[in-house]
């Protein structure tokens, strides 16, 4: 099938929607990315990327066009609305502009993390090409927005919860990573027959298992908690860095940061200021390549979300990459994310915020036999292979595509 892929965020920028595009490709399918220029998480424009381009890419072989934005800067603010709104009228621009009809594409996927304002130029080309919208939604707006207090208007949260409601009316189909999403979707007023659960999965690396990976970094002796990705406002790094900080005296207990985001110079400085940089490393942003290393030089992965209504129904993307890695996890969050954990046996969790009850779980981890870690590790490595493998979500995909294009045929 020909395939148009949306999504503000690709390669070179560490995203699933990567290797979403990389297993569609190796199963025959002819895709096309419309993107903007690189710069998440610094918020600066990678390497040779930037407001005079370039264009067009290609990735693996796979076709990519590139639209101008304004970069992130630290993620907040005025920035981060410019830069979220200059894609959306790129997109636009770049769907009128640099698409043909003889293209012939047969269906559009929408990768959508955030912002919603992706949905814009997506919902322009199913006009333009009258070919069905898949449009992925890992990021409920507008409730998210009001969690983590980005937006305290009620007026503005008003106006985007319109905008939300159109861009999903001019869906096909939309998918979902939690089925705790589907209710805060039929709210908009997507009818049920619309939505379907689309999980997320461990990326390619993870496929073989991370036990097995080379360790890649000689880490200090003890106990190594390894916290993956992005270093953000919803991540709650703070609570993080409380529970490193009732642990200070256990200097045999190590927290392993690796990623980046808008927390992280505030995180660094309060590590700092709290006297924890024996116990605490940051180890900066990594490539996906060598995740599979970090992970096994790890003791347990650490996941966390902030307490909240709408991210106790979101089941994070890491989570999936965590179980595959047949790891034993630590996770601070509440809801589905939790459920998950605590169903698979892979690991301890405890309630969002608490870093109390995170520090015991990290201390009751830590003096926990080595065979009873591991056997979290192949329980949570099991759940994965049943209900999350690459294989299972992207043959769910394939059927997806096919139904949604035969249906979108009946009715034109």
């Amino acid at each position: 099938m020909k395939l148009l892929i949306i999504t503000q965020y690709f390669w070179p920028e560490n995203f699933r929607i990567n290797d979403l595009v990389e297993g569609l490709k190796a199963r025959g399918h002819d895709i096309t990315v419309l993107t903007g220029q690189p710069n998440y998480p610094e918020g600066t424009f990678f390497q040779g990327y930037g407001l005079s381009g370039p264009w067009e890419d290609s990735f693996n072989g796979v076709r990519v066009l590139r639209m101008p934005l304004l970069p992130r800067g630290k993620g907040k603010g005025l920035a981060l609305v410019l830069n979220y709104f200059s894609f959306a009228l790129s997109g636009s621009l770049g769907v009128l502009l640099r698409l043909r009809k003889k293209d012939g594409f047969e269906a559009i996927f929408v990768f959508e993390p955030s912002p919603i304002t992706v949905g814009i130029p997506a919902a322009l080309a199913r006009m333009r090409f009258r070919i069905p919208m898949l449009f992925w939604v890992l990021d409920l707006w507008p409730e998210s927005l009001s969690d983590v207090n980005a937006v305290r208007s009620k007026n503005i949260l008003s106006m985007v919860e319109r905008m939300v409601r159109w861009i999903y009316s001019q869906c096909d189909k939309i998918l979902v990573p939690s089925r705790a999403f589907i209710p805060q979707i039929i709210r908009h007023g997507v009818p049920n027959h619309k939505i379907e659960f689309f999980p997320n999965w461990g990326e390619q690396v993870f496929d073989d298992n991370a036990r097995e990976g080379r360790a890649i970094n000689k880490w200090p002796a003890g106990f190594c908690v390894l916290y993956a990705g992005n270093i953000g406002a919803a991540q709650d790094i703070a609570s993080v860095i409380e529970a490193a900080f009732k642990l200070k005296s256990r200097r045999d207990i190590h927290w392993m940061i690796a990623g980046e985001g808008r927390m992280g110079d505030w995180a660094k400085s309060e590590v700092t200021s709290l006297g924890l940089e024996f116990t605490v490393h940051f180890l900066g942003q990594r490539p996906l390549a060598e995740m599979s290393g970090l992970f096994a030089t790890s003791d347990a992965l650490l996941i966390t979300l902030k307490a909240g209504a709408a991210f106790s129904l979101t089941i994070p993307g890491k989570l999936q990459s965590y179980l595959a890695s047949g790891k034993p996890i630590l996770a601070m969050l509440d809801g589905e994310g939790a459920r998950i954990v605590g169903e698979s046996g892979a690991g301890l969790t405890c309630s969002a915020g608490n870093s109390s009850e995170l520090a015991a779980n990290v201390l009751q981890m830590a003096q926990m036999p080595q065979a009873d870690r591991a056997r979290m590790g192949d329980c949570g490595r099991n759940y994965y292979q049943r209900h999350f493998s690459r294989d299972i979500v992207f043959d769910s995909l394939d059927a997806l595509l096919l139904n949604t294009k035969v249906n979108k045929s009946r009715k034109i």
